[in-house]
């Protein structure tokens, strides 16, 4: 086991009648409620589901589907989660995707609800649900089509399990739950929890067969239902805003802690949480902003030439300089080709500027797209 640094990535083959379909696959965490969020398409139609999303993350989770140049058709909750609130609701939003939950969850607004044996299909493949109540009434196991690899959601984690003490939580219907619709999968089946707490990121059916303290090996059901009753868990400390949230599927009304959206310009972030604006609204309105050029003295008097009105501050010397610029109006940085430019937006908001964008492309890609320059040779 190795403790996550980043979005996982996997690439899975199926056989079918065109050859073998290459399924993209990414694991992406939430730092602060320890969740896991699981991105599944099928690189030939590029349709993709979502597990498990987090309502903060889904800025993220949206540059994530735009730059892979995925359609979202579903984001599919585990459960009622206590932790967080879902991204649900905000992904429906901004990028139609439907929302899918166990018909057992008592949740209210989505457009599908599964039940044991349902399939939820992208392009060729599918997530088959599985009932495994116990942490709530209403959490499911999804399982891909092949059955190498399944997302247990808070019924079973990493050599643990979800709690059984609220919520309508049952470690009797958990136990089975694991054993019949769980334990029950390949031995060499992947498993992705919902949360790990220790950096753990997946574990298998046979490990967990073998391994898990709590109702792995020859534990009996008594021995887990004794052990789940002596836990003493503290509640989690979002539930009081998480599941009337959850309950109505993320519902943003429902939930005080609004994503805030910069609106002085068009700007779309980056998965590497990089803010990037409109080009063609920068042209319009260069002396609405601050054009800061990070290149070095040579490359902003040279071919490519520069921006009108564009400040320059060679991107080593940022850091010392930064006291020179105003935050009276937004600042647009700009290279050669929006590597250093990127880099510059980081320090100037560590640097206390909130209002900043990069150009993609910097330079080149400007020039590339007939924008106005001066002093320019190329």
């Amino acid at each position: 086991m190795a403790t996550l640094q980043g979005p996982r990535s996997l690439t899975a083959r199926k056989s079918g009648p065109r050859g073998e379909i290459v399924l993209i696959f990414r694991q992406l965490f939430d730092q602060q409620s320890s969740t896991y969020t699981y991105l599944l398409a099928d690189s030939a139609t590029r349709e993709a589901v979502l597990v498990d999303p987090v309502f903060e993350q889904v800025r993220r989770d949206a540059a994530l589907i735009e730059e892979l140049g995925l359609h979202l058709l579903y984001t599919i909750d585990t459960h009622v989660h206590a932790d967080h609130v879902t991204g649900a609701w905000m992904l429906n939003r901004r990028t139609g995707s439907r929302i899918a939950i166990s018909a057992a969850s008592g949740a209210e607004g989505a457009d599908r609800y599964l039940s044991q044996g349902d399939k939820v299909a992208f392009g060729t493949r599918y997530l088959g649900v599985r009932a495994t109540p116990g942490h709530t009434d209403g959490c499911i196991t999804l399982v891909l089509d092949n059955e190498t690899m399944a997302f247990t959601g808070d019924c079973l984690l990493i050599r643990g399990t979800g709690r059984t003490d609220f919520q309508g939580g049952d470690a009797h219907a958990m136990f089975r739950a694991v054993h019949n619709h769980i334990f029950t999968l390949p031995s060499a089946c992947l498993l992705y929890p919902a949360h790990d707490y220790r950096g753990l990121t997946v574990t298998s059916v046979d490990e967990e067969r073998r391994f898990n303290p709590r109702l792995g090996g020859e534990l009996c059901e008594d021995d887990f239902t004794g052990y789940m009753t002596n836990l003493h868990l503290a509640h989690p400390k979002q539930i009081d805003v998480a599941v009337p949230a959850n309950l109505k599927c993320g519902l943003a009304a429902s939930y005080p802690a609004q994503i805030a959206e910069p609106d002085w310009a068009p700007l779309t972030c980056s998965f590497a949480g990089i803010w990037e604006i409109n080009a063609q609204w920068l042209e319009e309105n260069l002396r609405a902003v601050e054009i800061l050029d990070v290149r070095e003295p040579d490359e902003f008097s040279g071919p490519l030439g520069r921006i009108p009105l564009a400040r320059l501050i060679p991107l080593g010397e940022l850091a010392r300089r930064a006291a020179e610029l105003t935050k009276e109006r937004p600042i647009v940085t700009v290279c050669r080709a929006g590597g250093r430019s990127a880099q510059a937006t980081v320090m100037l908001r560590q640097a206390g500027f909130e209002q900043v964008a990069n150009l993609p492309g910097g330079m080149l890609r400007w020039r590339a797209e007939g924008r106005v320059v001066e002093n320019a040779s190329m």
